[in-house]
């Protein structure tokens, strides 16, 4: 088939991997365009950018799609369908309608639960006991289309946003290769009406811990919020991010250490308390709570 793609990020990137690697015709890739990263802040490209210019693959970054002008490049690829996997701009209809059997999405969720920007985040936070991955066909709404493929798959119990991501990026990639070689037989399915989540994205400003909230709530964040953009509290005169964390049995007022040692620091919350386990200083590298306190030993309150 002959495939535009739209994606950006790694969990993109391994989708149109597995769309190459399965023969497919790819003659134009979107993505988004390139920006600053890094100390330097330094213009860098997209992942899936990286992978269309080693595979030869014309890239295409219009900053929006409103204006009918940017739409000609796809008009041009006489596309049968276009796949969309975390491409981050909103595709209006007049884009959908262009590939002749549509569009179809990658979403990290089993839908309807979890549409929307950060559907792997949101399922951990929330504490859900499954994820999964939906192929779905694109339409008008936020995450809305038919469905066409869906596999579901256990979320571990200390598994964090980074491990689950890696996970169904793999699923993802299987899933659409999948969908695109049964295309002709696969049936529509409409979503459930009920079940219905939102997945709002991740913003800096969620990541300090709130000690008035349960451990276990707490812990579920941490995990939810790491690689990014990472569970933080003030600790010892500076914003320390927490990496790894257990809810444990404790009593006491909300953000009193309750012990700082080797087993690690355990800080009480509005029920339970919360054992850090790994930790960061700002500018510094990742550090086991016992290898903390020996830089930063702490006052037990």
């Amino acid at each position: 088939m002959r495939i535009i793609f739209a994606g950006t990020p790694d969990f993109a990137a391994q989708a149109l991997a597995a769309i190459l690697a399965a023969g497919h015709d790819v003659p134009l890739v979107l993505t988004q365009p390139d920006r600053p990263a890094g100390r330097g802040l330094q213009l860098q490209p997209s992942a899936v950018k990286q992978l269309a210019l080693a595979h030869s693959l014309p890239v295409f970054q219009p900053e929006r799609l409103k204006d009918p002008a940017t739409h000609e490049p796809m008009r041009a690829a006489f596309a049968d369908v276009m796949v969309v996997v975390a491409y981050g701009l909103i595709l209006p209809q007049a884009v959908l309608d262009i590939p002749r059997h549509g569009c179809l999405n990658i979403h990290a969720s089993l839908l309807p639960r979890w549409r929307g920007a950060a559907p792997i985040q949101r399922a951990i936070e929330a504490g859900d006991k499954e994820a999964g991955v939906t192929i779905m066909q694109m339409e008008a709404g936020l995450d809305t289309g038919a469905m066409l493929l869906a596999e579901k798959l256990e979320i571990g119990a200390e598994e964090t946003a980074g491990e689950l991501h890696d996970r169904l990026s793999t699923l993802g990639a299987r899933l659409i290769v999948a969908a695109l070689a049964q295309r002709d037989a696969l049936t529509p399915k409409p979503q459930s009406a009920t079940g219905t989540t939102y997945a709002a994205k991740i913003s800096k400003a969620e990541a300090q811990l709130d000690w008035t909230q349960p451990a276990d709530v707490l812990a579920r964040k941490i995990r939810a919020f790491n690689p990014f953009p990472g569970a933080t509290l003030p600790l010892a005169g500076e914003l320390i991010k927490v990496w790894r964390a257990e809810a444990v049995e404790g009593c006491g007022s909300p953000g009193q250490i309750l012990a700082a040692d080797a087993d690690g620091i355990v800080i009480a919350a509005s029920h339970g308390a919360l054992r850090l386990i790994e930790l960061q200083k700002p500018g510094g590298r990742r550090l086991t709570s016992a290898d903390f306190l020996r830089g930063s030993p702490l006052l037990l309150e």
